[in-house]
């Protein structure tokens, strides 16, 4: 009997320990209210080059009042620091706010400024793309790649695979194969291709583009993208209208 008493009192003491409240330094508790931030307005944003980027309202609050909101932002194929109405690109803007704890909120918008060419002089746009991949159908309707004009008259691509990895697999603009390409004739489909690679597992591995022919008529990019590491792209790339 006596050694049944022992571990009552045992059981007890542990019951008694496991519901003290947990405390900080001093015995006393701290509550912290995280941040909260609405974004206002369409997400994403549609913007034809050269229209004004006008922001449509951000708030953040703590414990229902209201606090300050830090804008950051960032082009994700061809750099700059906020969104920039004459240089077509992906803009992900970033929005901070800090608690009096110092601990961040987040969240973010995306600006698309687009150059929309008419597919007969200027194949600068706005695309979504169907992909197959070594014959074998992946993906449909998958948004977005970007065409823009550079200053030199060439073309930048976003991806000459189609964004099968930032948007399809969902990698992001980082697993990107970026392009250039000359447009020698439109009208007669005669295009140079720069090479291109993306960095897959850690390893640069090299595209090219054997061929592109553009449907004016039909607002469509077909190609065909070869990579070293054994795919062969077959890319259907159909403007948006924005």
């Amino acid at each position: 009997m006596k050694k049944i008493k022992i571990i009552t009192l045992a059981l007890v003491a542990f019951v008694f320990s496991s519901c003290e409240k947990e405390t900080t330094t001093g015995g006393l508790s701290q509550v912290t209210n995280y941040p909260i931030i609405t974004v206002d307005g369409a997400n994403p944003i549609f913007l034809p080059k050269g229209t004004a980027f006008v922001e449509p309202g951000v708030t953040a609050t703590e414990d229902g009042a209201e606090i300050d909101v830090v804008t950051s932002g960032s082009g994700a194929y061809r750099g700059g620091a906020a969104v920039n109405e004459e240089m077509p690109d992906r803009y992900d803007v970033v929005y901070t706010a800090t608690n009096k704890d110092g601990y961040d909120g987040t969240a973010g918008r995306t600006v698309y400024v687009i150059e929309t060419g008419d597919m007969v002089d200027n194949i600068a746009g706005l695309y979504k793309s169907t992909i197959v991949r070594n014959g074998e159908s992946k993906f449909s309707d998958l948004g977005y790649v970007i065409v823009y004009k550079n200053d030199d008259g060439t073309y930048g691509m976003s991806c000459a695979i189609g964004s099968y990895y930032e948007n399809g697999v969902g990698y992001g603009a980082t697993f990107n194969a970026p392009a250039t390409i000359e447009a020698n004739d439109i009208a007669s489909n005669d295009f140079t291709f720069a090479p291109t690679s993306v960095t897959y597992a850690g390893w640069p591995w090299a595209i090219n583009i054997t061929d592109m022919v553009v449907d004016a008529g039909a607002k469509t990019i077909t190609m065909t993208s070869v990579w070293d590491a054994g795919y062969t792209f077959e890319v259907t790339l159909t403007q948006v209208e924005i």
